[in-house]
């Protein structure tokens, strides 16, 4: 635990009783302050009590006492409108922050030197950010690993010189840090995405850009115009000391780290060409397959890089790197079959990905729906050897497949995998991947996409170990 010291004695409100709620709150408490601590849902309300936290109805609370509220990073800040205790916060004059800002403050205080790498971006960010922390360790380095991604960020070891925080940041969680100011920064990219939360696509872009801006060394990605344009404006402003780095995984550049030909490169700016450093090769990087996981793997190249690993230690990391569950996960094998949980995949352009990467794809799909189905991913249908349609969306999506590739209603998942897998064992392929990449969600038949991937991997585990599959000789 980093327990907030910076709150030493002050009186604090505290809305969101959650994971991280509950985490700050620990924090707080042990750092000496006084928690007035409230949520709008029982179920937060009875957790926080049944762990000895005492509650205060906020909304009867006198707002003067307090100095701060902090505020969970799923409570809207200003879209569709602020949340109440917002509102009643900034009337009385009380500043709003969230974990990551006392993370922050503590590092400030006690620790300014302690290595403090942030992530964001829209897509891969989970990924980045897994990826940095395996490397990292992997070269015998102390890595605490948390944020948005798993542990929340008060529950990990204070701030040290000694150690290296590697985070996760989302969008929500940087509006509530107005004095982020990381080591190393990192925006990996930017698609339309939280629009609701955010009101315009420019308001979410300035408060990933807020991530970057405050960093010592900025590693900003140059594949999408939003970060792009971006990175112009810091190399333009940055201030003395801080570094700005252009990342790309489309194209070499004439300086910065980049992807070519499945390498992670450096190139100093104003260097030949020949003079390019090579940081790793990806090719037998079995966990980081497809073109998003290569724009990946040149952030994290990049950022072990700036932490002093050598170009060996960095390479070493990136092929043992097993990557995260339930996003283009190889569960296992029998014989050629792969059979890969890519449950994450929760709409069609998560799906996409999976579906570029692999090249003989008996694929499952199916759940609960998200708008414009998969009518994205036509262009992608010819290379699905087969599809097994699961789900609410089993109808819609076998509408949009008619003529286009073949399929099959299995209903539900453990069928799916059966049939896929026999088809596969019989198919003349080399390499044949049974893929759950749903491109919906999983609420019609699992809890979360997480229930639905575990599943996967059990069923598709005994299935490949326990069983022999219809026409393979055993």
């Amino acid at each position: 635990m980093t327990p907030a010291t910076t709150f030493a004695g002050r009186k604090v409100a505290l809305f969101g009783l959650g994971g991280s709620g509950l985490s700050t709150a620990r924090a707080l408490l042990a750092g000496g302050a006084s928690v007035a601590a409230w949520d709008d849902g029982e179920a937060g309300r009875a957790k926080a009590q049944a762990q000895g936290l005492e509650l205060v109805d906020l909304t009867r609370a006198d707002w003067r006492e307090f100095s701060a509220l902090i505020l969970s990073p799923g409570v809207p800040l200003t879209h569709p409108q602020p949340h109440w205790t917002v509102a009643r916060a900034r009337e009385a004059g009380v500043e709003v922050i969230g974990d990551i800002e006392i993370f922050c403050r503590e590092r400030a205080r006690h620790a300014p030197g302690a290595t403090f790498i942030a992530i964001t971006g829209t897509n891969g960010k989970s990924t980045t950010t897994a990826l940095i922390a395996h490397i990292l360790r992997s070269a015998g380095k102390d890595v605490q690993l948390g944020g948005n991604i798993g542990t929340p960020i008060l529950d990990l070891e204070p701030p040290s010189e000694a150690g290296i925080h590697v985070i996760e940041c989302s969008s929500f969680q940087i509006d509530l840090t107005p004095s982020l100011a990381p080591s190393i920064g990192i925006l990996i990219n930017l698609t339309q995405d939280h629009i609701d939360r955010h009101g315009t696509m420019e308001n979410y872009a300035a408060v990933k850009e807020r991530l970057v801006a405050g960093a010592d060394v900025a590693l900003i990605g140059v594949d999408d115009s939003f970060s792009h344009a971006i990175g112009a404006r810091l190399m333009e402003r940055r201030r003395e000391g801080q570094r700005v780095y252009p990342v790309s995984a489309a194209r070499a550049l004439d300086w910065g780290f980049f992807i070519a030909e499945r390498k992670a490169l450096y190139r100093e700016a104003g260097h030949a060409h020949e003079e390019t450093e090579t940081l790793g090769d990806l090719d037998g990087a079995r966990a980081l397959r497809g073109a998003h996981n290569a724009q990946n793997a040149a952030f994290a190249a990049a950022a072990a890089w700036h932490c002093g690993l050598s170009s060996e230690e960095i390479a070493s990391g990136l092929l043992t790197y097993p990557g995260l569950p339930h996003r283009m996960e190889e569960v296992g094998r029998r014989g050629r079959i792969i059979f890969v949980n890519d449950s994450k995949a929760t709409n069609a352009d998560a799906a996409e990905k999976a579906l570029l990467s692999y090249g003989e794809i008996f694929w499952i799909a199916g759940g609960k729906a998200k708008e414009g189905g998969i009518e994205p991913l036509r262009p992608l249908f010819s290379r699905i050897r087969k599809a097994y349609l699961i789900g609410a969306a089993a109808q819609d999506f076998a509408r949009t497949l008619e003529g286009a590739a073949p399929y099959e209603h299995c209903g539900t998942l453990d069928v799916a995998i059966a049939r896929a897998a026999e088809d596969a064992a019989l198919s003349d392929a080399r390499e044949p991947v049974v893929l759950l990449s749903p491109a919906c969600a999983s609420y019609d038949q699992f809890a979360n996409f997480e229930a639905r991937g575990d599943a996967f991997r059990l069923i598709a585990r005994e299935l490949y170990v326990h069983a022999p599959i219809a026409g393979e000789t055993p």
